[in-house]
């Protein structure tokens, strides 16, 4: 897998990033990446505490951590503050976390499922990007959104909903990309395919993730590290100053758009 310990991208070390979602999967290889790269990070988590512990262990002195549930509304923006609490300002937002919380029909969900599932993963990145944007100004900062492949597609079995609110994203990334473009702030968002992560492992049963691989081109899953380039790439003025609203996608050839 590739690794970035060994590559100095210059304008990102020192800044202060939050990474929402960021204690497992693609997030916890955002937070070692950005680490790597000498930037004070905030990972924000929920529910796995061991996994955020065992993450700042591997560079405390650059790692900061912040527990929050983002499907309740008001979470996003508490996270928010905290983090700008920890790192005195903040010059990165990667809106991250997000989830399915199960497979279920469109027709069979009850109401409270709806809500959850909005609110973490469309609610919150409104959210947390409206709290940050006076410090993002402020820092001429950026915002990356994680999308994914699924508002494109609109999904697999039971995750309509998920794919509605990834196109939700989507849609946000570009319009605030114009929207804040006069404030120095770049808006822009990362779609990746499949992802061997633990929403998989969690909400993919084996023969269902066997069939979406053999969509793949390249005929695997890619790994949350194939994800991270993209990131930094997007987080540096020298390397993407005159990109925004741009969705990168990453799929192994699964969608060309």
């Amino acid at each position: 897998m590739p690794s970035f310990e060994h590559i100095r991208i210059g304008d990102v070390d020192g800044t202060r990033v939050l990474v929402t979602g960021g204690s497992t999967g693609i997030g916890a290889a955002l937070v070692r990446a950005f680490a790597a790269q000498g930037a004070r990070v905030v990972a924000h988590y929920n529910e796995s505490e061991a996994a955020a512990q065992a993450l700042r262990a591997q560079a405390p002195e650059r790692i900061e951590l912040v527990r929050g549930d983002l499907s309740e509304p008001g979470g996003a923006a508490r996270v928010v503050a905290a983090a700008v609490d920890l790192l005195g300002g903040l010059d990165g937002l990667i809106n991250n976390a997000g989830g399915m919380l199960g497979r279920m029909k469109s027709t069979e969900m009850p109401e409270a499922h709806f809500d959850r599932v909005v609110n973490l993963n469309a609610r919150s990145v409104w959210e947390a990007t409206a709290a940050a944007y006076p410090f993002l100004k402020a820092s001429r900062g950026y915002v990356i959104n994680t999308s994914s492949v699924a508002a494109r597609t609109g999904g697999g079995a039971g995750a309509v909903l998920y794919a509605a609110t990834k196109s939700f994203v989507s849609s946000v990334t570009r319009g605030q990309a114009k929207e804040f473009v006069q404030d120095g702030i770049r808006v822009n968002a990362v779609a990746p395919g499949l992802i061997q992560t633990p929403f998989h492992d969690r909400y993919t049963p084996p023969d269902v993730m066997a069939v979406q691989t053999a969509s793949v081109p390249m005929g695997r899953a890619g790994a949350p590290e194939e994800c991270v380039g993209a990131f930094l790439f997007l987080a540096s003025p020298a390397l993407s100053g005159y990109v925004t609203g741009q969705i990168i996608e990453i799929n192994g050839g699964q969608l060309m758009p």
